[in-house]
Parts: structure tokens; C-alpha cells; sequence
């Protein structure tokens, strides 16, 4: 949801403007390397975060413990107490915008719902950086979710319309700031983008093309708001740029590059290494699984597992993330001096490869320059999904072998078969006994993927068509002309 702001964002500094970040400390390397200017939301929010532990959603386990929510899946407690966790967010973000003297506030749209709300209030333009595959994307990617956790959508509704906390939050926000919040919000119709209706537009990082098809009655909502999706394809930074790259709160000091098996300097460049590679005539294969699945986050991070109700199913995190790497090494690890070069990005975990048998044709590193990596010419690139890594494979003409771990990444998992760029291997939900059985076959399932995408030619002339396709969008120096545009456009001041 972060990095594809970073060009944007160095685009407009290189261009004279000030731009600033309220986020999280573990993002202020990759925030400052653009020029723009990094504020610690932690620091500037204390009503949400004085006493409270940081974690991937504000602070929430320590939210529903005081609401006593504990025992509640994550879905089940982010429907009741969303809302509140923003409202404990928006006195501190009302002072940051006058702090920096704000003129138009730019958010994630599925995440960030106090930004709109902050923007509101102050009365500045809001835009959406929608990182999914556009407004029908939470449609599919909210039903798929649901249906794992053994959910409805009717449930949630019904959790969130039965909650007096939050019946109570929202007449605070009512009276307070004139915020009106209602308990359907975002979920009728399934998928509903509030924040997109407040905005003054969104911009959409893919093409039309690729976009999920938008139901019906969403469509029309949309329509009769006055909703604006701009599509302007992947924003893709320079090479050598600082990403933001991991999910965790709590880093093991001195443990981190020795478990991926590679100091992580200079003489390690994965971007060198490929290079030299692809010059000895080798195939270069990118493995990375994302920062949400191998990061600490609650449910779906690296010790976690999905819940249905309230009981754990499937692997976590490690579990998937290693079963995918192991078939990977299977299907392609060898010690001759013309094999695939296998460059595996990580993640934070200090245990990454405990148990995994490491193949010497394998290279790996906590983190990667994964755009630098693929703008240089993977040849294949195993991946959770997710999308910016989808865009971004698709941008450069990459095949992919997709093996999702929730929200949107099995819809671009059937995505990438749909349209012929790649294979999937789905994120098995079984019962806890039947893991390590699961865990063999998955990892059969994947080596037979790499394979054959490895070996099939159709994948890769698929995926460069995609790549054309997607440079007509428009990119960066289209988002950039959009945002300024609202300072000479009166009209595309206007929201809902």
C-alpha cells in the first residue's frame, strides 16, 4: 500500500513541492530516500498509541483486549472496533495536517479511512491510491476472505449493527466533527469503497484490461455518487530506490542477515548477481512471498494461522512460505555451473530457513530490490501475489507462478491463469492434523508449477503483451499531473 507512493512522491519533491509522510518508523528509510519528509504517527497519535503496542493495524491487540474482543477471529474484531480504532486516530492526525500546512491528503483508501476523514474535516481535497485491481477488487477479494474465515457478509453486518461501542463511536463522530458513519459502510454493497465516494478521485495502479469486474450494484452506487477510478498502471521508482520492506515490530538486532545465509553488503547485490548470470547465459528465477506473510502481523503473518470462527486451520505463514521455497529449490536447485540462478527474498524472520536445505545455486537476503531485479530480466518470478507484485511482473513482461496467502492475492492468483501469464498453487485450508501431510503436497504442487512455467514459452509471450498494455496507462508522470491538476481544477475538488 506504501511503495507505489514513493515515485510519486519523488517525482513531486523533484519538482519543488513538499511532501510528507505520517507513518511508521519502520518505513522511514524508503519515505526519506524519495526527499520527502518522514513524521512518526506513533509519536503524533498518542490517544491511539500511548500505552498501547504498535502492531500491523494501530494497535490492535491491544485494542480488543479492552473491548474484550480477544477471543474474536481478526475479521470478527476489525468489524466492530474499526472505526474506533480512527477515531482514537483522528485528534493526532487533525494536528499533523495543520503542523505541515496540508493541501490535499493522499491515502489508501481500504486502510486509511481517518485520513478522509482528517481531509474532511479541514476541508482539503482527499485522493485514493488504490494498490488492488480497482473498485470491484474488495468485492471478490471481502467474499473470498469470508468464506475462509467461514464467514458471511451478512454476519459481519450483523456483528458490526449489534455492537453498542460502536454504535456509540459513531455518534460521537456525528457530533464532534459531522462525520457520518454507518454501520454498512464499506460492506453494502460488498466491497463499497467509502472513502473512494469522499475522494476527490482515486488512482487505480492497474489497468482497465486487468481490472476485477465491479458487480452490478456497486457499479451503480459508484456511478451515482460521482466516483472517480483514474487508471494510471504500476508506479514503478527508479532503479536503486529504497522500498519499504517488512512487516516487523520487533526486530532481533544481529540475527537478521545471519539467518538468510548472506551478509547483506554490498558485495551481495542480488541485482549484480543477476546480472552476471543472465551475461554467463543463465535463467534467473525472483522468489519472494511478500512482507504481510513474513511479517508478525495477527492471523496472517509468520507464526499465524487463518481462523474459521474461532478455530485455526492451514499453515502459517512459515509454513507456506517454506513449502513454497522447498518446491521451488526442488524443482530448480542444482550445483551445475549453468543452472537458474534463485534469488529469494526472505523477509525479517530470523528462523527464515530453519529446517530448509539450501541449494547452491540459491541466493538469499532478507530483502531485495525486487522492481530493480525484474526491470533487469527475471525469468520467472514465484510470488504471493500481492498486488503490486503482480502489476509489477506484469509491467516488465514477467511469467509468475502465484501462490497466494489471502485477501486479493487468490483473485490475482486466477488472475494470472485467466489471462495465460502463469499458474497457481491455492493456500491450503485444512484441519491442524492434516498439516504436514498438506505441507508435502503443496510443495509437490509447486515444483510441478515452476516447472512448467519454467519450461512453457507461452507464459512469458503472454505476459510481454501484458507489458505493453500497461505502459499506456500512464504511470507516474500521469499520477503526478493528476494531483496537481486538482490546484488549477475546481471541479476535481468535488467528492461524492
Amino acid at each position: 500500500h506504501l511503495n507505489p507512493s514513493l515515485p510519486v512522491s519523488r517525482a513531486l519533491v523533484d519538482g519543488g513541492h513538499e511532501v510528507h509522510y505520517l507513518c511508521r518508523e519502520q518505513m522511514r528509510e524508503a519515505i526519506e530516500g524519495t526527499g520527502a519528509t518522514f513524521h512518526d504517527e506513533v509519536t503524533a497519535m498518542p490517544e491511539m498509541y500511548e500505552g498501547r503496542t504498535p502492531d500491523m493495524f494501530g494497535a490492535l491487540t491491544d485494542v480488543t483486549k479492552e473491548y474484550g474482543l480477544e477471543d474474536d477471529s481478526l475479521m470478527v474484531a476489525m468489524c466492530k472496533i474499526k472505526e474506533i480504532m480512527s477515531e482514537m486516530m483522528l485528534p493526532g492526525l487533525l494536528r499533523w495536517l495543520k503542523s505541515v500546512n496540508a493541501q490535499v491528503v493522499v491515502c489508501c483508501p481500504l486502510l486509511n479511512r481517518e485520513a478522509c476523514w482528517g481531509a474532511q474535516i479541514t476541508g482539503i481535497p482527499c485522493v485514493g491510491l488504490m494498490t488492488t485491481a480497482g473498485p470491484g477488487s474488495m468485492a471478490h477479494a471481502m467474499k473470498d476472505f469470508l468464506e475462509k474465515m467461514g464467514m458471511t457478509v451478512e454476519e459481519c453486518l450483523e456483528h458490526r449493527k449489534n455492537y453498542q461501542p460502536l454504535q456509540e463511536c459513531f455518534e460521537r463522530l456525528r457530533s464532534k466533527y459531522g462525520i457520518k458513519v454507518a454501520y454498512n459502510d464499506d460492506m453494502e454493497p460488498c466491497g463499497k469503497c467509502s472513502v473512494a465516494i469522499d475522494s476527490a478521485f482515486t488512482l487505480v495502479t492497474t489497468a482497465e484490461f486487468l481490472a476485477d469486474p465491479t458487480p452490478k450494484d456497486l457499479q451503480e452506487l459508484y456511478e451515482a455518487k460521482h466516483t472517480k477510478f483514474i487508471f494510471v498502471g504500476p508506479l514503478l521508482d527508479k532503479a536503486g530506490a529504497k522500498r519499504a520492506a517488512g512487516h516487523k515490530f520487533t526486530m532481533e538486532k544481529g540475527t537478521h542477515d545471519e539467518a538468510a545465509g548472506n551478509p547483506a553488503v554490498p558485495e551481495c547485490d542480488p541485482v549484480a548477481r543477476l546480472k552476471e548470470a543472465k551475461a554467463a547465459g543463465r535463467k534467473v528465477i525472483y522468489i519472494s512471498m511478500g512482507t504481510v506473510i513474513t511479517g508478525d502481523s495477527p492471523e496472517v503473518g509468520w507464526v499465524n494461522r487463518m481462523k474459521v470462527g474461532n478455530q485455526e486451520k492451514g499453515f502459517t505463514g512459515k509454513e507456506l512460505c517454506q513449502a513454497a521455497w522447498q518446491g521451488a529449490f526442488e524443482a530448480l536447485g542444482s550445483d551445475a555451473p549453468d543452472a537458474p540462478l534463485l534469488l529469494v527474498s526472505l523477509g525479517p524472520q530470523a528462523d527464515a530457513l530453519e529446517n530448509l536445505e539450501l541449494p547452491k545455486n540459491a541466493f538469499c537476503l532478507p530483502s531485495m530490490p525486487q522492481v530493480d531485479l525484474l526491470k533487469s530480466g527475471v525469468d520467472l518470478f514465484l510470488t504471493h501475489g500481492g498486488q503490486n507484485s503482480f502489476m509489477e511482473s506484469l509491467s516488465v513482461g514477467t511469467p509468475v507462478v502465484v501462490c497466494p496467502g489471502f485477501a486479493d492475492q487468490p483473485v490475482n492468483a486466477q488472475k494470472a491463469v485467466d489471462i495465460g501469464v502463469g499458474l497457481q498453487v491455492t493456500r491450503p485450508m485444512c484441519e491442524l492434523e492434516e498439516v504436514e501431510q498438506e505441507i508435502l503436497k503443496y510443495k509437490t504442487e509447486v515444483k510441478a508449477a515452476v516447472t512448467e512455467v519454467y519450461q512453457n514459452k507461452s507464459f512469458q509471450s503472454r505476459a510481454e503483451q501484458c507489458s505493453q498494455e500497461l505502459r499506456d496507462a500512464g504511470g507516474v508522470d500521469r499520477a503526478v499531473d493528476l494531483l496537481l491538476g486538482i490546484f488549477v481544477d475546481p471541479q476535481k475538488l468535488g467528492g461524492a
